[in-house]
Order: C-alpha cells, then sequence, then structure tokens
C-alpha cells in the first residue's frame, strides 16, 4: 500500500509542477497573443470598412489661380 501512496504523491507533484509552468507560460504569451489578434482584427476591420465606403477621388491641385473675386 505504501507504493501506491508514493506513486499518488509522485504523480501530485509532477502534476503541480506542470501546472506551475503552463501558467507562467501562459501568463508571458497571452500579452502577446493578444496583441497579435488585435492587429490582425485591426487590419481585417480596416479592409473590410474601406470595401464598403466608397473612397471619393481627390481632384487635381490648380496649377495657377485667378484674380481675387471681387465684394459687392
Amino acid at each position: 500500500m505504501q507504493k501506491v501512496y508514493n506513486l499518488l504523491g509522485v504523480l501530485g507533484f509532477v502534476m503541480s509542477g506542470t501546472m506551475a509552468v503552463m501558467g507562467v507560460m501562459a501568463y508571458t504569451r497571452v500579452p502577446s497573443m493578444v496583441k497579435n489578434y488585435a492587429s490582425e482584427l485591426k487590419l481585417e476591420l480596416t479592409k473590410t470598412i474601406l470595401d464598403q465606403v466608397p473612397v471619393p477621388e481627390v481632384p487635381e491641385l490648380p496649377k495657377a489661380t485667378g484674380p481675387a473675386i471681387p465684394f459687392k
């Protein structure tokens, strides 16, 4: 029976260590994953909005100007 208890103790220690390591990895990697996801989402939303809303063409700038408009 002692062997079973020892085995359960070792398995509990391994599980605890694994959860601690996974928690540290998640804590360090989640911010970069969220940043990457937000960047991709921003690009996708920008493309979708530009496809739906027509962008007017900018007229050419005049090469010369005329006289001032007189006041009445």
